[in-house]
């Protein structure tokens, strides 16, 4: 690895996608500026599940056994309908023994990732309560301007990344082909942790394409380590998620839905969902549908949610960031020449890595969604038929577990653990 030191990178958005590529461009002695346009780190949301793509870059980060301590071992996916039977039943083991996935939360995330960057004093420069207004390039530079804690800025860097979020008004709109929400969200929130139904699965449960919970193992965090969590989400159209649980009457409505299909279930919300009075804290995720060109050009990239958003159906947002950080620092590497980047030498090995698995993933949402989340009176039953034959043969069962894990780089190829995970 080249140890030189005299590149400038911006990094715009201090989420997993930024902060992991922040660590790993740092490895390679860049400096690099974070910009977050909050004014400290204090990340929003219940649990996500770090798949054994995710995973492969927490180990490269050297970051992995920090993350066990606190998250959640998760062996498998088991989807259920109301007649009791199993529409998915997925488990990890099924594409290779040694796979699992991570329930976390999102503050142990950042925790995880931010203590890593914190390890690069010299290295990584944090601007918190920045707003980034413009990007302009020129031949040998890109400068950044905006405001850092209200006080007007520019600043010229090598390379500017964008990874500020699926909202993203940075990303150079030319690239940009689809961009558009998703008509569904889902309500979150977190409660003591599930010992009412195995603790290292993930549980979801679906009725038709309209009613879709799930209740994954979300493990601890870092200011309450002893304190085991479980994440609960409900799906709902978007412009439901304001009104959702707003009195007693709609807590017990919705609690009398949920029991007419799955009892067990009711009966432990019934312990752990607070009334309105005590303010359980429901958090509402909307997600958008994105979909690029290219990913970078010249002096500028754009990763992690800005540049492919997608619905969380596949469980693969914070996956594909992580490994969009991993496959930036591999293109960094492979075009540095000494102080200077080859910067069409970068790209053109950064889509080799990322562009044919993020098309696939972005795809498979597309079709799958709907099946799960729309108004289509034809969608659950389609979903029900085609999976309960599907996981009957052994190969399918496998590509699913593969697809799962985040592997996938196409229809009929992978991505290996040990290429990624290795230092």
């Amino acid at each position: 690895m080249i140890q030189t030191g005299n590149l400038n990178f911006a990094i715009i958005g201090a989420g997993t996608a930024g902060l992991a590529t922040a660590i790993l461009l740092a490895q390679q002695d860049i400096h690099i500026t974070l910009f977050e346009k909050a004014e400290k780190l204090e990340p929003v949301g219940a649990g996500l599940l770090l798949q054994p793509s995710g995973l492969a870059v927490f180990e490269h980060l050297d970051v992995l056994d920090d993350a066990v301590k606190l998250g959640a071992i998760v062996t498998g996916l088991e989807g259920q309908l109301p007649s009791g039977s199993k529409l998915v039943d997925s488990h990890y083991a099924q594409a290779h023994p040694n796979f699992y996935g991570l329930g976390i939360h999102r503050a142990t995330l950042c925790h995880v990732l931010e203590n890593k960057c914190r390890e690069y004093p010299e290295l990584i420069t944090w601007k918190m309560n920045a707003d980034i207004q413009r990007l302009k390039e020129s031949t040998d530079e890109i400068r950044v301007y905006g405001a850092v804690n209200g006080e007007t800025f520019e600043h010229a860097f090598d390379c500017v990344i964008v990874a500020n979020g699926a909202r993203s008004e940075l990303r150079p709109k030319s690239w940009v082909k689809v961009d558009q929400a998703y008509p569904w969200g889902a309500k979150w929130t977190i409660v003591p942790e599930c010992l009412d139904f195995a603790p290292q699965i993930l549980y979801q449960f679906y009725d038709k394409s309209k009613i879709m919970m799930g209740i994954l193992p979300t493990g601890a965090v870092p200011t309450a380590p002893e304190q085991r969590l479980s994440s609960i989400f409900w799906s709902l159209p978007t412009d439901q998620l304001g009104s959702f649980l707003q009195t007693n009457q709609a807590r017990s409505e919705w609690l009398k839905e949920v029991s007419k299909r799955w009892s067990p279930v009711a009966d432990w919300l019934e312990q752990v969902i607070a009334n309105p009075e005590e303010k359980q804290q429901w958090l509402s995720a909307n997600y958008r549908d994105v979909v690029m060109s290219k990913f970078g050009e010249g002096r500028i990239g754009v990763i992690g949610d800005a540049a492919h958003a997608m619905s969380p159906q596949l469980g693969q947002g914070a996956n594909m960031a992580l490994l969009d950080a991993w496959a930036l620092g591999q293109a960094v590497q492979h075009a540095r020449q000494n102080e200077s980047v080859d910067y069409p030498q970068l790209w053109k090995t950064y889509h080799q890595h990322r562009q044919s698995s993020t098309a696939f993933y972005q795809f498979l949402s597309r079709l799958l969604t709907p099946l799960y989340q729309s108004e289509h009176w034809w969608a659950g039953g389609f979903r029900d038929l085609t999976f309960s034959w599907m996981y009957r043969i052994p190969y399918f069962r496998k590509e699913m577990a593969i697809t799962v894990s985040g592997l996938k780089s196409g229809m009929f190829s992978q991505m290996k653990y040990e290429d990624i995970a290795k230092k």
